[in-house]
């Protein structure tokens, strides 16, 4: 096999950080999945703050927005159901937190909170309106936020996250009940998830990357044991209905239930709510592995596997869905345990974990608050000594 240009420098880039290094889960790939241990950041608190989050030594939150009320000094009024979000660099030092509105009947979409370098509020807006069930989403590379609709005419929006503007649909990736989406941006495709007992897990290939207008949809096939390091084949589907409709069903593979999305330095980790998994899968070598069941180890802390983030020391973020509304953490050395919890919100979900981009700062939301209503959301930062 010829080894061109751009794949030499992708491999050297691979042996001399990811695989070299280990930052993520490379060092440890195709290893026992996580198992319950302590925290790198030692146990929580043993009560909750002011703001009802127990937390770690060290760290501390605040809640930067509340559903139906108006941001900091901006004017703007925060939208309900806060569910995935992401963070953007902006000049100056700043960042913009993207959030979605998991809100039914057209009257979802997202919101950006935007933070000045020191970290303070110094903007908020509107950046897609009139859509339905924004779940999860992801990032891109060049700074949009792809927003997914979660019902089974769902489609995905690229949003601007730098200025109130209503996003732009991008049906080439599929009209199905989506989740969460992942750019891998060295090998230029987009990985998704999709919320149905019935889910497959789906892979985009742009005809003309960064432009996602075109290309070529498909859903994965699994031969073997991901316990052990299954492989992944792709199957082509169309782009107007859920893979499990189409007539090649029977030729790829379900993922009950699949959530969260995120690509790290060679891997797509992904969650699946039927089966309580967290996945990775690693497309340099098409190979699927199992990183976390909650079924394999008695007492398992994180349970209701939902939107997933990494940091930049290669942690792996899961949030609960339930459960007992932690924050949980993966190290790379496959340990897992509870980072964060929120007290008082029994009948909420925690949603949008995000780091800024210096790693500093943790944001996330609880969806309903502790009312249990997606009209009295709450969304929170949380500071402190994160590993980088």
């Amino acid at each position: 096999m010829q080894l061109n240009r751009r794949n030499f420098l992708r491999l050297s880039a691979l042996s001399g950080s990811a695989l070299a290094l280990g930052p993520a889960f490379w060092r440890n790939a195709y290893a026992a999945p996580a198992q319950p241990g302590p925290s790198p950041y030692g146990a929580m608190s043993g009560s909750a703050d002011v703001n009802g989050v127990r937390l770690p030594a060290g760290f501390s939150s605040r809640i930067v927005a509340r559903s139906g009320s108006k941001v900091a000094s901006t004017g703007y009024t925060w939208h309900g159901a806060p569910d995935g979000g992401a963070c953007f660099p902006v000049s100056g030092g700043g960042w913009i937190y993207s959030s979605n509105s998991e809100k039914a009947s057209g009257t979802g979409g997202a919101s950006a909170l935007k933070f000045d370098a020191s970290g303070a509020i110094v903007g908020a807006y509107r950046i897609l309106s009139n859509t339905t069930s924004n779940c999860a989403g992801g990032p891109t590379p060049w700074g949009s936020w792809l927003s997914c609709e979660e019902f089974s005419g769902g489609r995905v929006w690229e949003c601007d996250v730098t200025k109130s503007s209503q996003g732009v649909v991008r049906s080439a990736l599929g009209t199905f009940a989506h989740e969460a989406v992942a750019v891998d941006s060295d090998d230029f495709r987009l990985y998704l998830t999709e919320d149905s007992t019935s889910g497959r897990f789906y892979r985009f290939t742009p005809s003309s990357y960064p432009s996602l207008g075109a290309g070529t949809l498909e859903a994965a096939r699994v031969s073997g044991d991901p316990l052990t390091g299954a492989a992944v084949t792709w199957v082509a589907v169309a782009n107007n209905k859920p893979a499990s409709q189409q007539s090649n069903a029977s030729q790829t593979s379900v993922f009950n239930g699949g959530e969260g999305c995120w690509y790290d330095r060679g891997v797509v980790y992904f969650t699946t709510k039927g089966d309580n998994r967290v996945w990775a899968y690693s497309p340099a070598t098409s190979r699927l592995e199992i990183l976390y069941d909650d079924n394999l180890f008695p007492n398992s802390p994180l349970t209701g596997v939902d939107n997933v983030t990494v940091s930049s020391s290669g942690d792996l973020y899961v949030a609960e869905d339930g459960g007992d509304l932690q924050l949980c953490i993966i190290t790379p050395d496959r340990v897992v345990a509870p980072f964060i919890q929120l007290v008082g919100h029994n009948s909420s979900e925690i949603t949008g974990p995000a780091f800024s981009p210096d790693g500093k700062r943790l944001y996330f939301s609880s969806q309903r608050g502790t009312s249990g209503s997606s009209s009295n959301g709450i969304t929170f930062e949380v500071t402190g000594p994160f590993r980088t």
